[in-house]
C-alpha cells in the first residue's frame, strides 16, 4: 500500500531512538533537518546497563535531551512483570515484552500527523517496505534509507564522533536489545549462558515457574551447551516498530492503556 501523503502542517517530529548505532545516527540526520525533532527512548530495564552511558553520550552530540518513556502499566519496565501478568513469553505474534514496554509507549505517545524515523539502514529495505505495509496509517520518513546509510556505516561515524559503542555491540552481539531476549534463537541463547550466566540462570528458572519455554522443544535448563549457531542465525527485532501490529486485541488493549510516563 501506498504511505499517506505528509500533512499540510507537520506536528511533530518523532524519532525512536533504541540505544542502537543505527537510531543514533538516524537522530543525528534528522536534527540537522529539522532542530525541533524529538528524540524518544523506550525504557526497558533488562537492557545492558552500559545503555545509559551510552544514551547520555548520544544526547551530548546531538546537543538535546533525549525523552524516556515508560509504560504506566509496567512502571518498573521489566519484562519478567509482563510474563508474569499476561502469562505470555514469546509465541508467532511475537513477544509480549516488546509490546508492553516498547511498543506500547509509543503508541501512547505519538498523535495522528507525526511524522515518525526509525533507525531503519539502507541495507534492510525489505524489513522497512514490510513495516510500511503492516503500518499504512503512519507517516514514516527513512533518512538513512535516503542518504543510502548501511549499518556498518552507523558503527563507523560513531567511531567517527568518539561515541563508544554500547556494550552488547562490543560482546560481539548483533543487536542492543535485552540480556536474554525471548525471541533469541539457540546459539544466542548459548551465548547469553557463557556472557551472562546469572541471566541464563533467571529465565531457565523462570521457564520452569511460569510453565512456558522460549523453545517449543527444549527448557532453556536442558538446551545442549553446542546447540545453534548464533553466527547464522537471524537477527532479532525489538524495538517501538514491532510486535502485534493491527491486530484487534491489541487496539482494545491499546485504547484501554494511559499515558505513557516521560522522563
Amino acid at each position: 500500500p501506498t504511505q499517506p501523503p505528509l500533512p499540510l502542517f507537520q506536528r511533530r517530529t518523532l524519532v525512536w531512538f533504541s540505544c542502537g548505532a543505527a537510531s543514533a545516527v538516524a537522530a543525528k540526520i534528522t536534527l540537522e533537518e529539522r532542530p525541533d525533532a524529538e528524540i524518544l527512548y523506550c525504557r526497558v530495564a533488562n537492557e545492558h546497563p552500559d545503555n545509559l552511558r551510552f544514551l547520555r553520550d548520544v544526547e551530548r552530540w546531538l546537543d538535546v535531551k533525549i525523552k524516556i518513556l515508560t509504560n504506566p502499566a509496567y512502571p518498573d519496565a521489566d519484562i519478567f512483570s509482563v510474563f508474569w501478568r499476561t502469562g505470555w513469553l514469546v509465541g508467532p505474534a511475537g513477544a509480549r515484552c516488546t509490546v508492553e514496554l516498547k511498543r506500547r509507549p509509543r503508541e501512547q505517545y505519538q498523535q495522528p500527523g507525526d511524522v515518525h524515523v526509525f533507525g531503519m539502514t539502507a541495507d534492510e529495505e525489505l524489513r522497512i517496505r514490510r513495516f510500511e505495509q503492516n503500518n499504512p496509517e503512519l507517516y514514516l520518513w527513512w533518512p538513512l534509507l535516503e542518504r543510502g546509510i548501511t549499518k556498518q556505516d552507523c558503527f563507523d561515524m560513531l567511531n567517527r564522533a568518539g561515541i563508544t559503542l554500547p556494550a552488547m555491540y562490543q560482546m560481539g552481539y548483533r543487536n542492543n536489545n535485552c540480556i536474554g531476549c525471548v525471541k533469541g534463537g539457540k546459539g544466542y541463547w548459548n551465548k547469553i549462558r557463557r556472557d551472562f550466566p546469572e541471566a541464563f540462570e533467571r529465565m531457565a528458572k523462570f521457564e520452569r515457574e511460569m510453565g512456558a519455554r522460549v523453545f517449543p522443544d527444549n527448557w532453556l535448563d536442558e538446551l545442549p551447551p553446542d546447540a545453534g549457531r548464533y553466527e547464522s542465525e537471524y537477527e532479532i527485532e525489538c524495538g517501538p516498530v514491532c510486535g502485534l501490529a493491527n491486530s484487534r486485541l491489541h487496539l482494545t488493549l491499546l485504547r484501554s492503556a494511559g499515558k505513557p510516563q516521560i522522563r
